[in-house]
């Protein structure tokens, strides 16, 4: 879909690395791949590993740690071109722009040398464990503790709905520091999910959409992790969680457009070949005025889209801002999504059609990185 002119990403260099992720998700990521992956319930780890050759993992890594040394413009183009075709259940988003910020700046240089380069090459596959059964957007609640004895912390505790959690091999796991309560006892730990006794995966979990990203429950049972894993300092964890989200909220809402704008390039072409009554569906003028509307809707979320990444290029996207451009897009996309499900007719209830997942996979956008109802609170007790 033609869009209006987007500078914060004119830049030859942006240009490039887009068209060749987009080859490379086209070559190696085609409609056959994506449906033996959602039948599967995760993404092969062999595609990992071809993504971390191709340079699609960690793209904005330092370059001294194997990385490409880019900026989230660089995570952007991953972002877009995952979610413009349909590929939202490849779990790199969630690696590269939302764990991966963990380990990158509040890490120590020993924890980023042994890290990072696998991060960057697909080896080391990232996930985060916050939510849990009785926490979810309330990260004070969290239950899950980590005791100190002696060169080890003893973590305790259980994780829900983590995404790539069938698959990562490093965890940063939210933890109330014993003896500590409320945010300040809250610290961040990366646990190494090899050779780690009393660590579960449970059922990979199943879910209305995404079916090809593992989303699982965890469990650890007094799981020994080194001291060494503790990711900046003991009881600081809940200030960097918050310190990350605006960026989370952000890929979320960066995804939310990506599929937006794809689920109008379906339903153009869908009402263009559709014939009722004797002319095209787009021949309506109730199917031009529905289109137009969601087509505007697109283009002032691509612009809302872009402003926050010049603020989070700058440093500025403040938490507040990050979860205006959430709420805004996320539910602008289910409305538009939807919109395009009833131009589609009875077609558009069908799973071979391309809509009717595009319709299940958005809903979790208005619920995950905090749900809609989370971002009016932020929003309103900044008024």
């Amino acid at each position: 879909m033609a869009m209006h002119a987007r500078p914060i990403m004119d830049d030859e260099d942006v240009a490039i690395y887009r068209e060749f992720v987009g080859r490379f998700l086209d070559d190696h990521a085609p409609p056959e791949t994506l449906e033996r992956w959602r039948a599967a319930g995760m993404v092969d780890r062999g595609f990992w590993l071809k993504a971390g050759e191709a340079g699609l993992l960690c793209p904005s890594a330092p370059e001294e740690l194997g990385g490409a040394g880019g900026d989230f413009r660089h995570e952007l183009v991953v972002i877009e071109e995952i979610g413009r075709r349909g590929l939202e259940g490849f779990g790199a988003p969630v690696h590269n722009a939302i764990v991966a910020p963990y380990i990158i700046h509040l890490a120590n240089e020993a924890q980023r040398a042994r890290w990072v380069p696998g991060m960057v090459s697909g080896e080391t596959v990232l996930a985060v464990g916050m939510t849990e059964p009785g926490a979810g957007s309330d990260l004070k609640a969290i239950r899950t503790t980590a005791r100190r004895d002696g060169d080890h912390y003893v973590v305790s505790g259980q994780k829900t709905f983590i995404s790539n959690g069938q698959t990562a091999d490093l965890i940063v796991v939210a933890c109330k520091t014993h003896g500590a309560d409320g945010r300040d006892g809250i610290s961040l730990l990366a646990v190494e999910t090899a050779d780690a006794p009393g660590f579960e995966r449970g059922r990979n979990l199943h879910k209305m959409g995404r079916e090809a990203q593992d989303t699982s429950e965890l469990f650890f049972d007094d799981v020994r992790v080194p001291a060494a894993n503790l990711l900046g300092a003991e009881g600081e964890g809940f200030r960097a969680m918050m310190g990350f989200l605006p960026q989370e909220r952000l890929v979320i809402a960066a995804m939310g457009q990506a599929m937006m704008e794809r689920a109008i390039e379906l339903t153009l072409e869908h009402v263009r070949a559709r014939d009722m009554f004797g002319k095209k569906l787009f021949d309506f003028q109730n199917t031009q005025f529905k289109l137009a509307e969601a087509r505007t809707s697109a283009t002032v979320g691509r612009a809302f889209i872009d402003q926050c990444l010049a603020l989070h290029l700058a440093g500025a996207l403040d938490p507040v801002t990050a979860a205006m451009a959430k709420l805004w897009v996320t539910e602008t996309e289910c409305k538009v999504i939807d919109e395009c499900v009833q131009l589609f007719g009875g077609y558009g209830y069908m799973d071979e059609y391309p809509i009717s997942r595009l319709f299940r996979d958005s809903r979790i956008d208005r619920v995950h990185g905090g749900a809609s109802e989370v971002m009016k609170l932020i929003i309103a007790r900044s008024l």
